[in-house]
């Protein structure tokens, strides 16, 4: 049964600093940049407060942690299961597992290894990874991917953590990729499919390629300057979910101006008149 989820993402602008990872050429190491940003809510106070609003899961991304210390993990998995909140998925932004460079690639793995770890502690069901930043029409780069992402499945299966990807970044901006990839790993990667990543002429097909086989979508509207959604256009992305036999977590993505809870609102009622 199809139920509502929201990402950490759109409340960005009200859960304090952004802590991004990047990678240092000259250092050869990772360095985090942190960007401020209000906090009117902690990580910690978010999942009473998402079941207050009517969601069932959560979405966090990587960059909203403010630590990774394992009293900390415990005390937002504790978080989750006093709400009665999902913690679904954990949102990993870094990470470039078609990166040429030996040196960076064994950092990479081994930084999405310790965040596999950091999900469990934490009680979440899988972990997103993004599947590389190489072109898209780079077909040994997708080789490449397709067996780091195998690898990794089997470290998170070890740790009671899924392994997920999604078409984000340049090497599954293609719907063509993204099925390639699912052949590789032999489906034992599970996909999300975010309706803002594909473009052109035949994004509603490409986006029925990962559809089938995702646990969640990231129902992202297209908005204007007064953060309203491009209702028509969402309704198209909705129902190619539900052509597709999709039957899993709706995660609300709002990126738009002004009030964030607001903005969640308007997609919100929108997604439940669909799914219902």
């Amino acid at each position: 049964m199809s139920y509502l989820s929201v990402s950490t993402w759109s409340l960005h602008r009200l859960l304090g600093p952004l802590r991004w990872t990047a990678w240092d050429e000259k250092l050869q190491t990772h360095v985090v940049n942190e960007q401020e940003q209000p906090q009117a809510l902690t990580l910690l106070q978010l999942p009473a407060e998402a079941a207050r609003r009517g969601y069932s899961a959560i979405e966090v991304c990587h960059f909203h942690f403010p630590s990774r210390d394992p009293g900390y993990l415990r005390e937002l998995r504790d978080a989750f299961l006093a709400s009665g909140i999902s913690f679904d998925t954990l949102l990993l932004d870094y990470g470039d597992l078609t990166s040429e460079d030996p040196v960076r690639l064994a950092a990479d793995l081994g930084f999405i290894r310790e965040w596999i770890e950091a999900a469990a502690l934490s009680g979440a069901k899988q972990i997103r990874i993004v599947a590389g930043e190489a072109d898209a029409a780079d077909q040994a780069a997708l080789l490449r991917s397709a067996r780091h992402l195998s690898d990794l499945a089997e470290y998170g299966a070890s740790h009671g953590v899924a392994i997920v990807t999604e078409n984000f970044k340049p090497l599954t901006s293609t719907g063509e990729n993204c099925r390639q990839l699912m052949s590789m790993t032999d489906n034992k990667v599970g996909w999300i499919a975010d309706f803002g990543n594909f473009s052109g002429a035949l994004k509603y097909e490409e986006l029925g390629v990962i559809l089938k086989l995702s646990v969640s979508v990231h129902a992202k509207a297209q908005y204007d300057d007064r953060g309203m959604p491009n209702r028509a256009e969402f309704e198209k992305c909705l129902d190619a979910a539900a052509e597709s036999g999709f039957n899993g977590a709706y995660v609300l993505i709002y990126d738009g101006p002004g009030d964030m809870w607001e903005g969640l609102e308007r997609i919100q009622a929108i997604v439940e008149a669909r799914i219902r």
